[in-house]
């Protein structure tokens, strides 16, 4: 069993968000990713997803999203990145995973999981206090992630 880790994959598979806007290294990227989890990634295996997975706006527009990365091999853990739009309530997001059979994924959010002897925490990154334009806003963001991160880590006592 390994651990593995993959953010930024951007998926639209439901939305017309074409990535090959932003260059030519973004052509055909959803099957070069497939391609390289499937050589790399066993059923065993757990992959961490931080962030940023698909540009639906809503849950229901990332079904097929959900899909492509359910139909990939080893457990996923999803956490909140900055462009996930489609995120609600780990409740609802839950239900939705349950619901459409997509057993390989989970969300972290205010939690954590153990694989193997590794608990697995975290929060959506943020700006740091003291970077350039760091703004009042910014510092509420901060401050919430903050409080989330701590929750992720005191639950190892009793994860998911």
């Amino acid at each position: 069993m390994a651990i593995y880790a993959i953010s930024d994959l951007h998926l639209a598979l439901s939305v017309d968000k074409p990535m090959d806007v932003f260059g030519g290294r973004w052509a055909n990227y959803m099957e070069k990713v497939e391609e390289s989890w499937r050589e790399t990634v066993g059923p065993d295996d757990h992959v961490l997803i931080p962030g940023d997975v698909s540009w639906a706006t809503y849950l229901s527009q990332a079904y097929e999203d959900f899909r492509f990365i359910h139909n990939l091999p080893g457990k996923k853990i999803i956490s909140k990145g900055n462009h996930d739009y489609w995120w609600t309530t780990k409740t609802q997001m839950d239900k939705f995973v349950r619901e459409n059979g997509f057993d390989s994924i989970n969300f972290l959010h205010n939690n954590s999981y153990i694989v193997g002897n590794v608990a697995i925490c975290g929060t959506r990154g943020w700006d740091l206090p003291g970077e350039e334009g760091f703004t009042p806003e910014d510092k509420k963001i901060y401050d919430r992630e903050l409080q989330r991160l701590e929750l992720s880590l005191r639950s190892v006592e009793n994860p998911e």
